[in-house]
């Protein structure tokens, strides 16, 4: 099979997906074993009650050590440092950040990289909010929510990006260490600063849009707590930046 020369490493932080897990990870296999080109999975797992771990570990013996990293902790440490603590273990030049609910279709995998490669990007995003893209499955509240949270960060930040919220993003392994380091944000508005940072820093971003799907197994991690920490980090962001 071709393959460009270069590697693709996967971040799957996890935290009660036993049930999405095992498909993600075949949709990830199929999907890049297709396209021809090198990569790795690396499950960060914080310390699921559930046994996800566990499913991690068989799904390790069916597709192999190379494949399919372990790189558990021993909590729930936050988004941020899961992305930190995956970079630590990674083997590519290319991070892949995806969400492991099966909102995010693997699918698009290939096109963000192929993307990549046409205008030697810093980030590829996927977006809901431009092109074809779109959410199925939300209620008119969360979508609202959602909505609301995109034009607000994009009047605020001026990001140039269609979709700040999103987290299925690739980027390049120095880019993605540099941006994370100007971070200071915990939780979901920590997806809004990286690319508020990045413009900062003048990386080049492209994007990809995506089908994004809510997910079918487990509860979203999305409360009011997250909401109001989201407001209080946009206003501080757009003070600060």
């Amino acid at each position: 099979m071709p393959t460009n020369g270069h590697k693709y490493s996967i971040l799957l932080p996890t935290y009660n997906e036993k049930d999405n897990l095992p498909i993600i990870i075949w949709l990830i296999v199929k999907y890049m074993k297709a396209s021809g080109y090198e990569y790795e999975v690396i499950v960060i797992d914080d310390g699921s009650p559930d046994g996800t771990l566990d499913v991690a570990k068989d799904l390790q013996k069916i597709y192999g050590e190379e494949r399919i990293v372990l790189r558990p902790r021993a909590g729930k440490l936050g988004l941020g440092t899961a992305y930190v603590h995956g970079i630590k273990h990674a083997t590519g030049d290319f991070i892949i950040i995806i969400d492991a609910d099966l909102s995010h279709h693997p699918k698009f995998i290939p096109e963000f990289i192929k993307l990549q490669e046409s205008g030697d990007y810093d980030i590829v995003s996927g977006t809901r909010y431009a092109g074809n893209g779109g959410v199925y499955g939300w209620d008119f509240k969360r979508k609202l929510i959602s909505r609301g949270a995109n034009y607000l960060s994009q009047v605020l930040l001026r990001p140039n990006a269609s979709d700040l919220t999103g987290s299925f993003r690739l980027y390049k392994k120095p880019v993605l260490e540099k941006c994370i380091a100007s971070c200071v944000s915990k939780g979901y508005v920590f997806q809004m600063e990286m690319l508020v940072r990045a413009r900062q820093h003048n990386f080049s971003i492209a994007e990809v849009p995506i089908s994004f799907v809510d997910r079918i197994y487990g509860t979203s991690k999305l409360g009011g707590t997250e909401i109001i920490q989201f407001a209080k980090n946009l206003l501080y962001l757009f003070a600060t930046t």
